[in-house]
């Protein structure tokens, strides 16, 4: 066992520790095996300690959840207080993203249906007291977001009419409720287990916000498959489908658009290429925000 992981208490009884290349994040992945158990450890530069702190709290709230998802187990300081880590269960299974397409059109969509459930179970977790109001938090966001994408220099086609659609929307932001949120639900972050059940990982961009924000990655899903994004939907609201729901998931996508451009800069310019290409997409599937409802839904 290497000196960062011995100030973890029972890391003496692991007999594994495998470095896991996998995500967006920046921090350090390892598969851990002890006892015949897998567990997942992550490790963070210490300057996020109060972060991933609050993080590891509010993630208890999962441990009595009805759903499948990694559950967390320990943090604290490692690497001589250089670092510091969670300790969480580990979920086996396989890439959703890349197993929804092997799968016929029915299966695809009740897997989506049981993610749209299991999201909603995780939006049950009501927010902390002193939580921000909505309207003003994410109004600040989106003229955050369209500041730095008009100063990226980079031009993406149909950014006006993308700009102009969530200026024309911000209305919809009255009064939303908030709830813990996921922070990345699509299939890319989703595993499906042997038993054929969704199970939900990667909760590191933990937060709490309007329940429906969560919906701003589902065209990563409905690029893989159609069926599994209207079942996300569908299994959300049990086909009750509230009129103002399209309207602001349309919203939120549009805002996640325009902020993917400058986010993708640092990755480099085939990811600010790929940003590109997800936006003709999607701008494809509102109709240039002529409709709210995306061509990929099915009722």
């Amino acid at each position: 066992m290497t000196g960062q992981f011995l100030s973890i208490p029972g890391s003496e009884a692991w007999t594994e520790v495998k470095p896991l290349q996998a995500g967006w994040s920046h921090d350090r992945k390892y598969v851990v095996t002890a006892d015949d158990q897998t567990f997942l450890l992550r490790v963070f530069a210490g300057e996020f300690f109060e972060r991933r702190k609050r993080e590891f709290d509010a993630l208890q709230a999962l441990r009595t959840l009805p759903i499948a998802t990694t559950k967390p187990i320990a943090f604290g300081w490692c690497d001589h207080g250089r670092c510091c880590y969670t300790l969480m269960t580990w979920l086996d299974g396989s890439d959703a993203a890349a197993v929804l397409s092997t799968l016929n059109l029915e299966e695809q969509y009740r897997l989506g249906r049981e993610a749209g459930r299991t999201m909603s179970r995780i939006h049950a977790i009501p927010t902390p007291e002193d939580q921000p109001n909505w309207t003003q938090f994410y109004n600040d966001k989106i003229d955050r977001k369209l500041t730095a994408y008009v100063r990226c220099g980079i031009h993406v086609e149909g950014a006006e009419q993308i700009i102009a659609f969530i200026e024309e929307q911000r209305g919809l932001l009255k009064d939303r409720p908030q709830s813990l949120q996921h922070g990345d639900y699509h299939c890319g972050n989703m595993v499906i287990t042997k038993e054929k059940m969704i199970g939900i990982i990667d909760f590191d961009r933990m937060d709490y916000g309007d329940p429906w924000e969560e919906f701003n990655r589902i065209s990563w899903c409905a690029g893989v498959s159609p069926a599994f994004a209207s079942g996300r939907i569908n299994g959300y609201f049990d086909n009750q489908i509230p009129e103002t729901f399209f309207p602001l998931m349309a919203l939120y996508m549009a805002t996640n658009m325009i902020s993917s451009i400058p986010w993708a800069i640092d990755y480099g310019a085939g990811e600010v290429d790929v940003m590109k290409r997800e936006i003709k997409k999607a701008m494809d599937a509102y109709d240039h925000f002529q409709n709210v409802v995306p061509k990929w839904y099915q009722r």
